[in-house]
């Protein structure tokens, strides 16, 4: 029998975000055989130039044109090879000296070297839920035609990638994938609709980018997760809920045909899915911190509120109706947020725009890749048309 291909060289796509940084974290924890042989960044090149001195790599990619014209190449270690541009995301998930490419880059621009890493056989730790949200069918396709492995590192998706593994995919009941609420779990719907970008970044339980922290905010990041679950579980949409667990611990769960749930818990740490996306099916020690069972703790669990929270129910809409309509959904809600964030919106607004794009859009059933993209940059512009009319 052929051994298992090696999995221990790493490529970070996105490396100085929040995701990316855990990684390395892991990556230096885990040690030998394992290293972060490509890095790559936007915007902060500072960051990620400290990081080459750190890790090493043999590749690193600096995607912004305006950014890379005045970085100081010379603070790279002298052997990193270094890519500019964001095609440099395809050739590094394409390269053969990469084996697994963590796939961080946010929203729609990290859609080609995800596709690319997935064509080219790799195993995809995937932490861009975007790509799936846009383009789930042509992902899974190139999954199972790369002959590579898809393995989801958001904290609720790796807990039913886990959990899910106590039975048979006949045998799954339902996926329920948990949420903290947010930072307006107990606000009326009045208080929401005056919440401003302050209100919206303050998260309860997780300190993460702005663009996730707003959709933790609206909830569009759970409906965005519904989305992935499908693909990534190959499930229906009536196979698939969500509940509201303020305390982040237990983080999603699996229930099988006898009714038995299987739940996977730990203290909010990205750290372990991470590790554990690397290095399935082996289970490693982990620089997280352990659950203290000599402490008394309490798991609360509420109903997730449609109502208060608009943006839950264009999740399950976006499974049913297939298509265009994830790249549509996806593509306004970034669009919204940028402008809530600089103020051109309100809050509530963001989810009421969204609706609006996605019920306006000319929908194909099965897209090609230009077809999504296409409309990507389409309900981009129609949402900020929108925007300057309401």
């Amino acid at each position: 029998m052929a051994s298992p291909p090696s999995r221990t060289a790493v490529a970070i796509l996105g490396a100085t975000g929040s995701i990316g940084t855990a990684t390395a974290d892991v990556l230096q924890h885990l040690g030998a055989p394992w290293k972060a042989v490509a890095l790559s960044a936007h915007t902060r090149l500072p960051e990620l130039a400290a990081m080459c001195q750190q890790l090493q790599p043999e590749m690193v990619a600096a995607t912004c044109d305006h950014a890379f014209q005045s970085f100081d190449k010379g603070c790279l270690p002298s052997a990193c090879q270094l890519l500019a541009g964001p095609q440099s995301l395809v050739e590094i998930a394409q390269s053969p000296h990469v084996d697994t490419v963590v796939a961080a880059v946010v929203g729609s621009a990290g859609l080609m070297s995800t596709l690319a890493a997935a064509e080219s056989g790799k195993r995809v730790a995937l932490a861009n839920k975007e790509a799936l949200v846009v383009a789930g069918n042509l992902l899974s396709n190139a999954i199972r035609q790369g002959q590579g492995e898809l393995i989801p590192v958001d904290s609720e998706h790796s807990a039913i990638f886990q959990a899910i593994q106590a039975g048979r995919p006949t045998e799954v009941e339902r996926i329920i994938l948990t949420a903290s609420g947010g930072p307006f779990r107990t606000w009326s719907r009045d208080r929401i609709a005056s919440a401003t970008v302050e209100d919206a970044l303050d998260h309860p339980t997780w300190q993460m980018g702005r663009k996730i922290t707003i959709d933790s905010a609206t909830m569009m990041n759970k409906a965005l997760e519904v989305i992935e679950a499908h693909w990534l579980f190959d499930l229906p949409a009536d196979k698939i809920e969500v509940v509201v667990h303020p305390q982040s611990v237990i983080h999603s769960m699996v229930e099988f045909v006898d009714g038995s749930v299987i739940a996977q818990l730990s203290p909010p740490d990205m750290r372990l899915p991470i590790q554990y996306a690397l290095t399935f099916p082996d289970r490693e020690t982990c620089p997280c911190p352990k659950m203290n069972w000599s402490e008394t703790m309490r798991f609360d669990f509420e109903p997730a509120d449609r109502d208060r929270f608009p943006a839950l129910e264009l999740g399950w809409e976006v499974i049913r109706g297939g298509g265009t309509c994830g790249a549509v959904l996806n593509a306004a809600n970034e669009a919204a947020v940028e402008l809530f964030l600089d103020g051109q919106i309100a809050f509530t607004e963001i989810v009421q725009g969204c609706r609006r794009i996605l019920e306006e859009h000319h929908f194909s059933p099965n897209p090609s890749l230009e077809e999504l993209l296409r409309l990507d940059r389409w309900a981009r512009q129609e949402i900020k048309r929108w925007a300057s009319l309401v």
